[in-house]
């Protein structure tokens, strides 16, 4: 069978990848082509644009570059026309993705299949409407999920488990360096026990969370901060904020494409809001939560008016409590990550041990099931 995926960014491009691989082993005569990145491209297949020209976020960055997203958007609907695949697949990213649900439903060109499915539940509520009218099937990867769109909705969708907690079991499974090793073959000093910083995997998000997190380490200086490269962001870009006359400052190192062997590694993080902040909890790091907003009042505000949910992080949302601290636009400052980050650093601190054992629940209810196995097996059971 044809299957046409659609990445919008890093996470996508690696869920959809081991999704392939999976569809591949259940369907042998499968073909993709893709809007999506190296990791999909490694998986076969046939390329048509790469991830990184169509991640943008912010309203002024969208609205600067909206002549290149909508040719983007427009030749991927020509593309599939002209193609005729059995399915299209969209991973996430649902500003762009929901459109082409739209437009596939509209033409009647074949199913789509949602993998991951858009945060609904968090804002923009209202595009249920679109789910229900153009999406067949509904995939989802966190547990709270099924009864948003089950109960609330009555829109049933698929729980398959998380495919993160998948891919970080595989990686532990495999990786076998130790401590000094990956400071001898990183550059990193094995004397010094390593704080990650995850500032993010596009651009506003880094510029504006990587100089608050780069200044914790004049606040710890017995400790070596690691910055974990994005592979959607080059190292110019990185090197713009890491190379500063402070000395201090310029103590933060690169590790690019290898978070989780930094997470194997780091003895605790400070992490952008996001799919890393799950990576991190389940690599059992103590983390701190920041996300860094421009006018973080009228942000604080807004969240408050728009978001339906009480937390931002991940692991927040799946364990319903608070296990890791969020510090979100109007409690984000360089005094507030201090305060709770320091906590966290002695290695029987009752905040470290609480904060691992909830980790444990997040764990737990993600369940044991391969999120891309189970996907491919109910996806080519459903178009056979």
């Amino acid at each position: 069978m044809k299957y046409y995926l659609i990445a919008g960014e890093a996470s996508g491009d690696l869920h959809a990848s081991r999704l392939m691989q999976e569809l591949k082993k259940q369907d042998t005569e499968a073909e993709f082509r893709f809007y999506g990145g190296d990791q999909m491209q490694a998986a076969g297949g046939t390329m048509v644009r790469h991830y990184r020209k169509l991640a943008y976020m912010g309203f002024v960055t969208v609205l600067l570059h909206l002549p290149t997203i909508l040719t983007n958007m427009r030749r991927a609907k020509q593309d599939i026309s002209n193609w005729k695949p059995d399915v299209v697949i969209l991973v996430d990213y649902p500003g762009f993705n929901l459109s082409i649900a739209k437009f596939v439903h509209e033409k009647a060109l074949c199913p789509v299949y949602y993998y991951i499915s858009p945060k609904l539940w968090a804002w923009k509520e209202y595009r249920i409407k679109n789910i229900k009218r153009d999406v067949n099937e509904l995939f989802s990867i966190l547990p709270f999920e099924v009864p948003f769109f089950e109960q609330k909705h009555h829109y049933p969708i698929h729980y398959v488990g998380n495919p993160t907690k998948e891919e970080v079991n595989r990686f532990q499974e495999e990786y076998n360096e130790d401590f000094q090793q990956f400071c001898h073959r990183t550059g990193l000093n094995p004397q010094k026990k390593i704080i990650a910083l995850l500032a993010g995997s596009r651009k506003q998000e880094i510029k504006e969370n990587l100089p608050a997190m780069m200044e914790m380490a004049r606040q710890f200086p017995d400790y070596q901060f690691v910055l974990a490269g994005a592979p959607a962001i080059d190292d110019k870009f990185y090197a713009s904020f890491l190379q500063k006359s402070d000395e201090t400052l310029s103590l933060v190192r690169l590790v690019k494409n290898d978070t989780y062997a930094l997470l194997s590694h780091a003895h605790a993080a400070l992490v952008t809001s996001g799919t890393a902040t799950l990576e991190t909890a389940l690599f059992r790091v103590p983390q701190v939560v920041c996300y860094r907003t421009s006018h973080p009042r009228f942000f604080g505000w807004l969240r408050k008016q728009l978001l339906k949910v009480k937390y931002v992080s991940l692991v927040n949302l799946i364990t319903d409590r608070e296990v890791v601290q969020e510090l979100v636009a109007d409690t984000f400052s360089i005094e507030s990550i201090n305060r709770e980050f320091t906590p966290l650093l002695p290695d029987d601190s009752p905040q470290r041990l609480q904060m691992l054992q909830g980790y444990e629940e997040v764990n737990q209810r993600l369940g044991n099931t391969n999120a891309p196995e189970e996907a491919a097996r109910i996806m080519t059971g459903l178009l056979q």
